[in-house]
């Protein structure tokens, strides 16, 4: 992958100014937020403006429509935050975000996101690699699987239930996906601090799955030898399977997956399997039948 030259951070003062009007400026507490280094797991395509990504969005804790979360979100509270490490390690942590943020050094990942509902953006998120955090913990030799749990209160999340969703949210990955390099946690996007609507204030994204694979706001990630049962896929499974990786092949039951819309296009392209990333993630089902376990 071709990386990109960091964006001069006088550069990201707009945004700065855009994320406080829509409430994204509660959402850094008193955390300042680090400099950020290239990294070569970008892509060399042009991001999404900042209002695509931050205005139409699914985050069910705050309304199951588009527009909701961005407005429903702007008081949720992410000072203090914890997140804890725990399960089938040999060290359990507990970090605040102040030491999620220290813990390795953070750089700008020029992405594709793709929702399985069909649309797409191209977004800078921040962060560093999942591995590192998960390497920190040192896994056990029993451990194959990753469970990662969202933060849920009902009295900031009253909405939660018209998604009708078991909460708190919860999804997994095998070990090895969630080793891979470009498995990001993520603590920022544009250059700055999450925003409430798009999880802060930390975030995992798994750019070549379905966007829900990446889980929002979260505060526990537990290593397990079984599988973990996964909130989309207990409501629907012949919808929403575990894998979830993008496959223009395999249609969803009530629509194609053959195309998609990006934010702010009005035309549609060709999906890519992997969501583009075939060469840096196929080794990993080679033994998979991709068409079988969706």
């Amino acid at each position: 992958m071709q990386s990109l030259q960091i964006t001069p951070k006088n550069a990201w003062l707009g945004r700065r100014a855009f994320l406080a009007a829509l409430g994204g400026g509660a959402v850094a507490s008193a955390v300042p937020f680090p400099s950020l280094r290239p990294s070569p797991l970008s892509l060399a395509e042009k991001p999404n403006r900042i209002e695509d990504v931050t205005t139409y969005n699914n985050y069910y804790e705050f309304g199951t429509n588009k527009k909701d979360p961005v407005v429903n979100a702007k008081s949720f509270r992410t000072d203090p935050w914890t997140l804890r490490v725990e399960g089938l390690v040999s060290k359990p942590l507990q970090l605040s975000l102040p030491e999620i943020l220290k813990l390795a050094p953070l750089e700008e990942r020029v992405y594709r996101f793709r929702c399985v509902e069909g649309w797409s953006a191209v977004i800078p998120w921040a962060g560093y690699s999942l591995s590192k955090l998960i390497e920190k913990a040192a896994p056990r030799s029993g451990a194959r699987f990753v469970a990662f749990e969202t933060y849920f209160d009902e009295g900031q999340m009253p909405l939660a239930k018209q998604g009708r969703l078991a909460f708190p949210y919860v999804e997994g990955l095998r070990l090895d996906e969630a080793m891979h390099p470009l498995t990001l946690l993520a603590t920022g996007m544009y250059g700055e601090a999450l925003p409430p609507q798009n999880g802060a204030p930390v975030r995992l994204i798994v750019p070549w799955k379905y966007g829900f694979k990446s889980a929002k706001s979260l505060v526990r990630i537990r290593l397990t030898n079984e599988q973990p049962a996964t909130s989309w896929n207990l409501k629907k499974a012949n919808e929403y399977g575990f894998y979830s990786n993008v496959n223009p092949n395999v249609p969803h039951p009530r629509w194609s997956q053959a195309t998609e819309r990006r934010l702010g296009e009005l035309s549609k392209r060709p999906t890519l399997l992997f969501n583009g990333y075939e060469k840096e993630v196929a080794h990993l089902y080679r033994d998979l039948d991709l068409m079988k376990n969706f």
